[in-house]
């Protein structure tokens, strides 16, 4: 289920927004102004957000350019939504990072197929993308697993679905993730097979941080599934 952080300072378009979002399937936050949206932002890092250009205090403007100066944010997926339709306030738009621009009034159809392109373009480059938690290194494209042992960088060994499990938890940190929702994400969702069997690869998982002293990144949340509790970073943005 992919996050969605909603920027709108009208109560009743940010409410619109919501409904249409749950409504396909969406995790929806929203913030009614630019210092609640980054408060959000430092929290979790969404999948995508939709960001109102008049905002109160700080514009949506300003805030899209301070995240693209971030290196944490700097990937950040930006849909911008407007009431100006000028082809120099689109170019605007665009020039600070936003990856879309969306003009009011629009219908939810078109907003969605919007967020659905956005979404699959940053797939691929996030699936090759070297992520570093604590003191670990996992980058797919090679497909190995670095970690600090005694003090030096040391490649840990790890199964294909561990390695594929710790990629999803890495990449969606300070989220819990219920049993059946790493099914899917991990295992597909034409796999049937008992989400007990979750349980089996997360031991694994642990036992393969465990050189690193890295098994504890790994938080059992009793009745509702697990998280991995640190915060991430990009290697391009070390």
């Amino acid at each position: 289920m992919s996050r969605i952080l909603i920027v709108e300072d009208e109560s009743a378009i940010a409410e619109l927004l919501s409904i249409n979002l749950r409504h396909a399937g969406f995790d929806v936050t929203v913030a009614g102004d630019a210092e609640a949206a980054q408060a959000a932002v430092d929290r979790v890092l969404p999948d995508l957000v939709l960001l109102d250009w008049m905002l109160p205090g700080l514009t949506g403007l300003q805030l899209a350019r301070r995240w693209r100066g971030d290196a944490r944010t700097r990937e950040l997926p930006v849909i911008m939504l407007t009431a100006r339709a000028d082809e120099a306030d689109k170019i605007a738009g665009l020039d600070t990072g936003a990856d879309d621009y969306l003009t009011k009034p629009f219908s939810a159809k078109e907003l969605l197929a919007r967020i659905r392109a956005v979404l699959r373009r940053k797939a691929p480059q996030a699936l090759d993308t070297a992520v570093e938690v604590g003191n670990l290194l996992l980058d797919p494209a090679s497909r190995r697993l670095t970690g600090q042992v005694d003090g030096e960088a040391r490649e840990l060994r790890i199964g294909p679905t561990e390695f594929k499990l710790l990629h999803f938890l890495m990449t969606h940190p300070e989220r819990v993730h219920s049993r059946a929702q790493l099914l899917d994400r991990v295992w597909g969702d034409h796999v049937f097979i008992e989400e007990r069997t979750v349980d089996v690869h997360v031991k694994r998982l642990r036992e393969a941080l465990s050189p690193a002293q890295a098994s504890n990144l790994i938080e059992t949340v009793r009745g509702a599934g697990y998280r991995l509790s640190a915060p991430v970073a990009t290697a391009a943005a070390r």
